[in-house]
């Protein structure tokens, strides 16, 4: 197998009746560490909005249990991932995704935000920092990944298209982005946790080169000094240098899922390490009934 040759075979699938399997081989296959980190980056992204970093904060879950947060949230998204929206991994997944989420009074409008994080910040990363691009056909598919993941969430109003989903984020932030102890508490609490990955004498440059990351519009919001142009030069430099050297590099021919990820550090020895129901937290939201995926299953299979 060459370079470009899993390209070739997603440019022969329908970006939409294949729309998972092109995004699992994307990040399974095509980008597994840069997903990973644009999937940071996007979460991260939502803590400038005062309703979510405040929420996030009331929690504690980020602040207090930073690790384990992080782990629970990327082992969930990875099963819907690896396994697809009907299977039994993804449906439990999705299933304790919406009952944390409907224990907490969080606007549709939040949430069609965060969805929005998922499709734009991975192609604006890829293109900064990636091998190669996301092509045209890509996009399509993953926007219609995560309009399935909306609609799975009881999203409303999700938009169809790649253009939508970021003319939907910048106008959002413009509008929502603005300073909360809250949020800030909480991106405090994420540059450790990132930085508790390294040995310890690395920590602050691991802070440095985070923030060296984030665009103007997030370090004005939280707060933070503005890195030195030397900073910024000398991270985006080595990216776009690790960019070239995996241009270079034979193709993956197993896949790699964020499970796998050495950040992942709450459940060792899987699959005995956990199981997907168990995964997140368990709000109680004023006697509410189960919470399920609003979306009818066939075939007789409980509803995910």
């Amino acid at each position: 197998m060459r370079r470009y040759d899993r390209l070739r075979y997603i440019l022969r699938l329908d970006p939409e009746h294949d729309a998972h399997e092109i995004y699992r081989l994307i990040a399974a296959y095509e980008f597994p560490w840069d997903m990973t980190r644009a999937l940071e980056l996007a979460l991260y992204r939502t803590y400038a909005v005062p309703s979510i970093g405040s929420l996030l904060a009331r929690t504690a879950e980020l602040t207090d249990r930073s690790q384990k947060r992080y782990d629970d949230t990327a082992l969930l998204l990875d099963a819907v991932v690896e396994h697809g929206f009907d299977s039994v991994h993804g449906r439990g997944a999705i299933r304790r995704i919406n009952q944390m989420h409907r224990a907490y009074d969080i606007s549709n409008d939040d949430m069609r935000y965060v969805l929005c994080t998922f499709v734009v910040m991975p192609k604006r990363w890829l293109d900064r920092f990636g091998w190669r691009r996301l092509t045209a056909h890509e996009l399509r598919a993953v926007a219609q990944h995560y309009r399935t993941l909306g609609r799975h969430m009881g999203i409303k109003d999700v938009p169809r298209t790649y253009a939508q989903f970021e003319r939907c984020l910048d106008e959002y932030e413009d509008a929502h982005f603005g300073w909360s102890e809250g949020g800030r508490r909480v991106s405090d609490a994420t540059l450790d946790l990132m930085a508790s990955w390294y040995p310890r004498p690395l920590g602050p440059l691991v802070r440095n080169a985070s923030r060296a990351l984030l665009d103007d519009s997030l370090l004005r919001v939280f707060r933070y000094s503005r890195p030195g142009p030397a900073t910024r030069g000398l991270v985006h430099t080595a990216l776009r240098l690790r960019a070239r050297s995996v241009r270079l590099l034979p193709p993956r021919r197993r896949p790699h899922y964020a499970r796998q990820n050495p950040e992942i550090r709450s459940y060792p020895g899987y699959p005995e390490g956990y199981r997907t129901a168990d995964l997140g937290t368990f709000p109680v939201k004023g006697g509410a009934g189960p919470v399920v995926c609003p979306v009818p299953h066939v075939h007789g299979e409980p509803p995910g």
